[in-house]
């Protein structure tokens, strides 16, 4: 079985046009859970929303687990490499919620559009891709575009901020060992681990710190659930038909988005530079699609 898996997995034919409809799934869920994120944490702490998240996201994930065998065929040959991957991403994943408590929504998002630099350069040292000047301009512009929407200060670096960057160096570390294993194990083999080991690390600090949610959170709660696992499946997918170096540089259009989704739902300001960082981005982005 584990041979047959591994072959159907590297079988999988290159395809940008499909890498950027399952990204498109993945900037959907995560614009929601954004917003779900915030508001849960109004409430509930860190680490109880991540348990409910894993455990739940795993009764909600059943049905394509049944529908693709059952539980015996997630297997996988590599369990070190997930246990690894999994407390990264969890230690980033709490990183992650924990800043939305401590700085403000803009700085999230803007800080964690580092992650693209550390995915590429461990990609490039850890699994053999390669950059190319379409790759390097799709990032510059990119990060420029985040740079021009957000406009840091000179202010003191505060405790969230230096949260964040951790967290989105965990998320590029994360982000190059679900490449490397959609070269052996299906999606849904490696996001139903991610589920069972991210709920085994958090069960002792959830039980510690858990208070029943209240009847107004719980969809929020199920929100979470349900966009935290399904954008790591979108996300998984992209992975099997591009390179890190080319799907990645796609997340960058959540930054525009969220602008927008901020504008429409809490009134804020949609000025200039938005428009203009938001352009930056999709340059970058289109040339690496048609170039790669």
């Amino acid at each position: 079985m584990g041979a047959q898996v591994t072959q159907s997995v590297i079988a999988m034919q290159p395809s940008n046009a499909k890498a950027a409809g399952w990204m498109a799934g993945w900037l959907t869920l995560m614009l929601v859970l954004l917003v779900a994120g915030r508001e849960a944490t109004r409430e509930l702490d860190v680490f109880q929303i991540m348990e409910m998240r894993s455990v739940i996201g795993l009764v909600m994930l059943y049905p394509l687990i049944h529908a693709n065998g059952g539980f015996a065929r997630m297997k996988t040959l590599r369990p070190l490499t997930h246990i690894v991957r999994n407390i990264v991403h969890y230690a980033a994943q709490y990183g992650w919620f924990l800043a939305l408590t401590l700085i403000p929504l803009a700085q999230v998002v803007a800080i964690e559009f580092t992650m693209p630099i550390w995915t590429a350069l461990l990609a490039v040292s850890f699994i053999g891709e390669r950059l190319n000047v379409w790759k390097v301009l799709a990032i510059v512009l990119g990060l420029i575009g985040v740079i021009v929407i957000v406009q840091p200060g000179v202010a003191q670096i505060s405790p969230g901020q230096l949260i964040m960057v951790l967290a989105a160096m965990g998320f590029g570390a994360a982000i190059v060992m679900v490449k490397s294993l959609t070269r052996t194990d299906t999606v849904l083999v490696i996001i139903f681990w991610m589920l069972v080991i991210q709920s085994a690390i958090g069960l002792v600090p959830a039980v510690y710190t858990w208070h029943w949610p209240s009847a107004h959170i719980w969809p929020w709660i199920l929100v979470i659930a349900f966009c935290g696992t399904y954008s790591h499946y979108c996300f998984a997918q992209a992975m099997r038909y591009a390179d890190a170096t080319v799907v990645v540089p796609m997340d960058f259009l959540r930054v525009p988005l969220s602008a927008t989704l901020g504008w429409l739902l809490y009134s804020e300001r949609l000025d200039a530079a938005t428009v203009i960082g938001a352009a930056l981005i999709l340059t970058g982005n289109l040339l690496n699609l048609k170039r790669s």
